[in-house]
C-alpha cells in the first residue's frame, strides 16, 4: 500500500513538472501595428523594442529591436508566453512603452502614438516673451 501511495505522488509530482514545462514552452506568434493617435494613418519605420519581464516587474536583459513597414506593422514569431514591455521610438512623436501579458498563441497589438507635448522648465518666467538678441 505504501508503494501505491509512493508511486502516486510520484506520478503526481512529474505530472506537475510536465504542465509547468509546457506552459513554459508555449510560444505566440505577436503582430504590432502602429498609427498615429491624432488620424489612425501607420507610422512607417518605427522602432518596436521587446523585452522579457520577470516576476518581479523588471526588464530581463536582451530583447528584439524591429522596425514597421509602410503600413506601420511588424511581427515576431515564438515569443515564450508571459510579460512582455513593449516600447515605440518614432520621430516626431511621444516614445511609447507598456507592459503585455502573452498567453494565447496569436496576439495583435495596436498602439497609438501621440504628437509630442510641450515641455516644461522651472526657468521659464510665463510673465515674461523671450526678446532676440541685438
Amino acid at each position: 500500500m505504501k508503494k501505491l501511495g509512493l508511486f502516486l505522488m510520484v506520478i503526481a509530482l512529474c505530472l506537475g513538472m510536465w504542465a509547468q514545462k509546457k506552459k513554459e514552452m508555449q510560444s505566440s506568434d505577436i503582430t504590432v501595428a502602429v498609427i498615429k493617435a491624432t488620424n489612425g494613418k501607420p507610422v512607417r519605420n518605427a522602432a518596436v523594442v521587446i523585452h522579457s519581464v520577470n516576476e518581479e516587474g523588471k526588464q530581463e536583459s536582451g530583447g528584439i529591436e524591429l522596425k514597421t513597414d509602410m503600413d506601420g506593422k511588424t511581427g515576431y514569431q515564438g515569443l515564450p508566453y508571459g510579460k512582455l514591455r513593449i516600447q515605440v521610438i518614432a520621430r516626431g512623436f511621444q516614445t511609447y512603452g507598456e507592459d503585455f501579458e502573452i498567453n494565447e498563441p496569436q496576439k495583435a497589438i495596436e498602439i497609438k502614438l501621440k504628437p509630442p507635448s510641450g515641455q516644461y522648465s522651472i526657468y521659464d518666467d510665463k510673465n515674461q516673451t523671450a526678446q532676440p538678441k541685438k
